[in-house]
């Protein structure tokens, strides 16, 4: 497998990594590791974690997702994997509700407790990359990196980056960064994917422009361009069919990543995707692989036989054609995914 250097920074990671937040609730404990294991044979060296994972998030079962790669990551040498996590901030997005008691801030406080927590839990005394989960409105932003300049001086994280940023985050973050010599955001985690380009607005030219890689999250937009959804079907134990009939918050997330616009981009893109003799996981990853930018896409699963579709997308170069399709059938489509 092709590997692509992150940023500015040494670190050369597997075009695809695999993303850890089903490890410990829709995958037990045996099928992550024998998922781990499958990846590491197939030479992804990347895995990403975090301090909530696994997901849902509930308080009782927070950092349960970093124990089980923790075991894993015991049974093969240190320097083999690229190992990334990160401090979950103030829980945006649909993480509505805190799983851990008192404040889930980016201050210092909880920056230094968390990543004393997360080194525990993975059994590891440094992390290749350390990421902030969610930007935090309210405490910043200087603070914030200033408490993870010092986590890089200590020798406890090598690089830093974050998680689910818009354009003018980032940037703010990039000039606090230069104007006080801390370190910087070297990588952005952010959901990427055919059903959601808006990555590319703004955030694109930022990635390119100040060498920031993309760790492309959900480029199978949660399944949902598997085609598994088409024709109304709701899949036994699929995410989104347990999800809709949950509360509010998660009903919200099932219409937003299902929903006419993305199964529709579902749909056509399949075609195109069989006409090269492609599966549509294969396809929507190789698509995400095809953008400049990205450094890694990190994909998940709940079994062994779920990763075969898309590893192989390391192996996939989609022809001009293929990507002139695909962008103007996206051109056509509004995208409701934010």
């Amino acid at each position: 497998m092709k590997q692509r250097t992150l940023g500015r920074t040494g670190l050369r990671v597997s075009e695809i990594g695999i993303g850890t937040m089903t490890f410990g609730t829709m995958a037990d404990e045996a099928t992550s590791l024998r998922i781990l294991d499958r990846c590491f044979e197939a030479g992804v060296n990347f895995l990403d974690a975090a301090e909530i994972y696994p997901i849902p998030p509930r308080r009782e079962y927070a950092g349960r997702t970093e124990e089980i790669c923790g075991k894993w990551l015991r049974e093969r040498p240190r320097d083999s994997v690229i190992v990334a996590t990160k401090v979950a901030g103030p829980l945006g997005g649909w993480f509505l509700a805190p799983i851990r008691h008192g404040t889930t801030a980016l201050d210092r406080h909880h920056i230094e407790r968390a990543v004393e927590g997360s080194l525990r839990r993975l059994g590891t005394d440094y992390l290749d990359l350390y990421q902030t989960h969610w930007p935090d409105p309210d405490v910043p932003v200087e603070e914030t990196l200033e408490a993870l300049d010092r986590l890089v001086e200590a020798g406890k994280v090598r690089y830093v980056g974050c998680s689910n940023e818009n354009a003018h985050g980032l940037m703010r973050s990039l000039w606090m960064a230069d104007r006080n010599g801390t370190v910087r955001f070297e990588t952005i985690q952010n959901n990427f994917s055919l059903a959601n380009r808006h990555f590319e607005d703004e955030l694109a030219r930022i990635c390119r422009e100040e060498r920031i890689s993309l760790l492309a999250y959900s480029p199978l937009a949660a399944g949902v361009l598997t085609g598994k959804y088409l024709g109304g079907n709701w899949p036994e134990g699929a995410r989104f069919t347990r999800y809709r009939d949950g509360d509010a918050r998660v009903k919200a997330m099932t219409r937003r990543f299902v929903n006419e616009g993305t199964l529709r981009t579902a749909e056509r893109m399949a075609e195109v995707a069989r006409g090269l003799g492609l599966a549509p996981a294969t396809f929507a990853v190789a698509w995400v692989l095809s953008r400049d930018f990205v450094g890694s896409a990190l994909i998940g699963a709940t079994s062994e036989t779920q990763l075969e579709e898309t590893l192989a997308a390391a192996e996939v170069t989609l022809p001009p054609e293929a990507l002139a399709a695909v962008d103007e059938l996206s051109r056509e489509i509004r995208h409701p995914m934010g």
